[in-house]
């Protein structure tokens, strides 16, 4: 489904560069910027942001202690769990 009239986006692409960045976009700001464009007239944020709660679930606020995304158990030297993400999403970010 377009959720971006301006920029042509799809809820797929927002997912898509959502687990594709590295440091997790919280905001519709920044996954614009990890698919190369920008907000036009903005009606979109709230779908955007709604989709990126959703794709991140439980981190979607903020990583708790266990989460695979989170500093804090990087620094524990525990083995951060691999996310499967298509190649075609990681030539976005």
């Amino acid at each position: 489904m377009i959720v971006c009239s301006c920029n042509v986006l799809s809820d797929h692409d927002v997912r898509n560069a959502v687990h594709a960045a590295s440091d997790l976009p919280r905001n519709p700001k920044q996954v614009y910027g990890c698919l190369g464009c920008s907000a036009e007239c903005g009606r979109c944020a709230r779908t955007i942001k709604t989709i990126i709660d959703e794709a991140l679930g439980a981190c979607a606020k903020e990583c708790c202690s266990g989460c695979p995304h989170s500093h804090a158990h990087a620094a524990n030297d525990e083995p951060v769990q691999d996310v499967a993400v298509p190649a075609f999403a990681l030539a976005a970010c």
